[in-house]
């Protein structure tokens, strides 16, 4: 199963921080993460992003300047297929940014994506009349419903200074469950925490809820 970063700040951050921590965490994830990866941030008003096919771990980010919104994916492909950089997140619809991690076994909807993450993505936003959190909670509510077994949902998606996580696991919450970190104006929401660092809270199960920079 893929990895989660999303970084927010007041201030501008050191992505190469935040991102060999990432690496760092895919690297030795007890799952394989090395189907590629891929990151967004935003310099004023507009989303830029870089995908690759490599290993998170095996990248270089100086190419990614100083932001105060980041996000970050390394994918676990499912069976080992789709290995496409075009399959990698984050996703994009030109307004929102979405990151998954999980996987939901039997669905039995109609939608348009390559892959499971993009068919989540298109699905909650058919909710979406301006409500992003309530598209977020009827969306994954018809998605348990219409799914035989769902092992993880958690995504998040941003959009312009705003930002939403969904929490949904049904095992191994030492693996799916992710968790947050502030450091004065720096709020961190990641798969794993940081390796060495402390102070680091986990996120409720069956939660969804936008997330408010402190």
């Amino acid at each position: 199963m893929c990895r989660l970063l999303c970084v927010r700040s007041s201030s501008a951050i050191d992505p190469q921080f935040h991102l060999s921590k990432f690496a760092h965490t895919a690297q030795f994830s007890p799952e394989d993460q090395s189907h590629g990866w891929g990151c967004a941030w935003r310099l004023g008003i507009q989303w830029n992003f870089y995908h690759n096919l490599k290993p998170v771990w095996e990248d270089t980010f100086d190419h990614v300047p100083q932001t105060n919104f980041l996000l970050a994916h390394a994918r676990s492909a499912y069976r080992n297929e789709g290995i496409a950089v075009e399959n990698n997140m984050p996703f994009t619809d030109g307004s929102k940014v979405f990151i998954f991690n999980g996987e939901l076994q039997g669905v039995r909807i109609r939608e348009k994506g390559r892959i499971g993450a993009e068919k989540v993505f298109n699905f909650v936003k058919r909710y979406d009349d301006g409500d992003t959190l309530s598209a977020i909670r009827t969306g994954v509510k018809i998605l348990k419903q219409k799914s035989n077994y769902v092992r993880a949902m958690n995504f998040i998606i941003a959009q312009h200074d705003r930002a939403w996580v969904n929490s949904e696991y049904s095992e191994n919450s030492d693996y799916f469950q992710m968790h947050e970190k502030f450091a004065g104006d720096v709020h961190i929401i990641s798969s794993s925490p940081y390796e060495n660092e402390f102070d680091w809270i986990g996120i409720s199960n069956h939660v969804a809820r936008e997330i408010v920079q402190t």
